[in-house]
């Protein structure tokens, strides 16, 4: 038995789990049927979309995505309303309610041990002529039940790859492979180990157009022209990082296969004498900024900690301090840790000014500075003058301290950085305890 035919083994509904996916999808359905009558609305279509339709499910995920299609004509305020309606009278029998937005309203249940997601959508007549996002999800269903016989096992096998490897999903959080993305790939590679083969040779820019509908212009590391609707690139949700990361994970299988890749050992907690003995040997500055993470999906979480990195990393580079590393994460606390060459500075800045022979603007820099507190000494370098001022900030929890408010945060972490947040150094950082941060602490181990 090859190494895929193993993992396969292990992920593969058994006939026993579809039986009972087959049952539940059926049941909802008619529930959306006859939900539809009872509240007197008409012209409804029950659909089942997603993997679990398409038999590109792994065992133990059960989920369902359960469309509840209205006519082209309907308008978005009856699509709300009426959907919700639908969706609120199906749940009666359901568990852990939850109303939740993508585009439009849609409600999340728990039904006899299956998550569900009932969402409206508009019956359109393509995918290029959709009224909201979630529209064009049907046509897929369609295009992959036609395209994927023969091909879900290595459907399967290639999730599970991606899972294991971390690239597998498109929410925001990961930014990684769709499942609808990863059945495409298949569907034009042919298999698990071709694509394997293929990936291993792709570079930035590459485009797959298997209808061949034409190319799209844009700036994103993959494209994937969408079988249903050629304006659309299937896969541009993927980051250039992600992007990368499948390129080396699939370089590393081909080279020395092995079940690691499917099935991660979980990595444990970071003890504190190992961070310690981390920092020490990285012979860097840490430093985190912690404070209470808003509750929010993490769909708008994860891209507002994303845009806090990147300023935080912007003001502490404007004040001169030199940033190795930087990373976020987030569960009751959020936390956004920087690695710096170092946390410190000399009081003493270097301001270049304008060569001595440009007249009216020499003489301003000049007296600019002469008397001033902030000035230690001026000179002349090269025909230009020189300032050796002070420095506002020596260290960057100073500077955090006093500017981080002035940081481009994003709304919900705005508010919250607003309502207190508090800033660790070095060692002190092992006095975050959570197991989930101190896993995430191992990107910066020796050999991770």
């Amino acid at each position: 038995m090859t190494l895929e035919e193993q993992v396969l083994e292990r992920i593969k509904p058994s006939l026993e789990e579809k039986k009972k996916l087959e049952e539940i999808a059926s049941e909802l359905l008619g529930k959306v049927s006859d939900s539809a009558k009872l509240l007197g609305i008409n012209g409804i279509t029950p659909k089942l979309v997603g993997s679990a339709a398409r038999n590109t499910w792994i065992s133990g995920t059960h989920d369902l995505d359960v469309f509840i299609a209205f006519p082209e004509s309907t308008s978005r305020e009856e699509l709300e309303n009426n959907g919700l309606l639908i969706a609120r009278e199906v749940a009666k029998e359901g568990q852990n309610i939850e109303e939740r937005y993508a585009e439009h309203p849609y409600l999340n249940i728990e039904y006899k041990g299956f998550d569900v997601d009932l969402v409206p959508c508009f019956a359109v007549d393509s995918a290029s002529s959709i009224k909201s996002a979630v529209d064009r999800t049907p046509f897929h269903n369609e295009f992959i039940k036609m395209s994927i016989p023969g091909r879900e096992d290595d459907v399967l096998i290639m999730k599970q790859f991606m899972k294991g490897t971390g690239t597998y999903g498109s929410e925001l959080r990961t930014q990684g492979f769709s499942g609808y993305l990863t059945e495409i790939l298949i569907i034009h590679y042919g298999s698990f180990r071709n694509s394997i083969r293929n990936v291993c040779n792709w570079k930035p820019g590459l485009t797959i157009d298997m209808l061949e509908h034409g190319t799209l212009k844009h700036d994103d590391p993959l494209v994937v022209i969408d079988p249903t609707d050629p304006k659309r690139n299937v896969a541009a949700a993927l980051s250039s990082n992600q992007f990368a990361k499948f390129i080396d994970v699939c370089r590393s299988y081909a080279e020395k296969p092995s079940e690691e890749f499917f099935f991660p050992k979980e990595k444990e907690p970071m003890q504190k004498e190992e961070i310690i003995d981390m920092m020490n040997s990285r012979g860097s500055s840490f430093i985190a900024i912690v404070f209470e993470a808003p509750d929010l999906v993490d769909d708008i979480l994860y891209p507002q900690l994303d845009k806090m990195e990147h300023s935080v990393r912007a003001l502490l580079e404007d004040y001169d301090f030199q940033i190795l590393n930087s990373g976020y994460w987030a569960k009751d606390d959020a936390v956004i840790l920087l690695e710096l060459i170092s946390s410190e500075l000399p009081a003493v800045k270097k301001h270049m000014g304008p060569p001595v022979w440009v007249g009216e603007h020499a003489r301003g820099f000049k007296q600019k500075y002469e008397g001033s507190d902030e000035l230690f000494s001026m000179y002349i370098e090269d025909g230009f003058y020189v300032a050796d001022i002070r420095r506002k900030f020596t260290t960057a929890k100073e500077l955090l301290v006093g500017r981080m408010k002035t940081c481009s945060l994003g709304k919900h972490l705005s508010k919250a950085v607003a309502d207190g947040f508090t800033i660790v150094e070095g060692a002190d950082i092992t006095t975050i305890e959570e197991p989930g941060f101190r896993r995430f602490l191992r990107k910066w181990e020796q050999g991770k």
